[in-house]
């Protein structure tokens, strides 16, 4: 089983200040490595069908929306299966959590990975970015504590990896940046992403 990890909005929570008054993150679940596989030539094939550079990668917020609905129209029959949360920050009333955009991140990513219904088990995790080594330290101690117990682990193996290099990853952003963009107010496309990958999403719970 691998998981791929991305986020969409931001941590903080200066929301007068320009920070995401929405917080969602979304995990691309293969529980056999061989469909992470195939999707990931699907989406290699799709770049080059498209004759972008070598250095181009699939991100939501950088596509306009004939190419989102092109890609999300490509992957929508893969084998993987998706698991969101979304937090609607002035649900938040932790002062801890508000506090610190590493904590929040932290809380967020250990919930939505501990939220399976034990449908994740001793996991592959890849998450997106690179971030300060102390950050990466920290996720990756903090998340072992909290999911990982003598009798059941649900993170195996934790890596980092650059969104360049990983058409996963790029899955990741472009799936989890539809189910954001859902709850965006205002958007003439706010309905359309999501409503293409929906029989791939398992759950989308709404923190309260």
């Amino acid at each position: 089983m691998i998981v791929f990890i991305d986020e969409s909005g931001d941590p903080g929570f200066k929301i007068t200040k320009g920070s995401s008054s929405v917080f969602v993150i979304a995990l691309i679940i293969f529980d056999d490595e061989l469909d992470a596989e195939e999707t990931a030539l699907k989406i290699k094939r799709l770049h080059q069908s498209l004759h972008k550079s070598d250095n181009f990668e699939f991100k939501f917020n950088k596509s306009d929306k004939k190419l989102r609905s092109l890609f999300l129209n490509e992957i929508k029959k893969c084998r993987f299966r998706v698991r969101a949360i979304v937090f609607e920050k002035e649900k938040i009333y932790s002062l801890n959590l508000r506090s610190s955009k590493d904590k929040f991140y932290n809380y967020a990513v250990k919930l939505v990975l501990d939220h399976n219904n034990d449908t994740i088990q001793s996991a592959k995790v890849r998450i997106d970015g690179l971030g300060e080594k102390e950050f990466r330290r920290s996720l990756s101690v903090y998340l072992r504590h909290n999911l990982n117990k003598p009798d059941k682990s649900i993170v195996f193996d934790l890596k980092f990896r650059k969104s360049n290099k990983d058409v996963l990853i790029q899955l990741a952003d472009m799936v989890v940046g539809s189910i954001k963009r859902s709850y965006t107010i205002g958007k003439t496309d706010s309905s359309i992403y999501k409503d293409i990958i929906k029989k791939r999403i398992e759950d989308e719970w709404i923190f309260e």
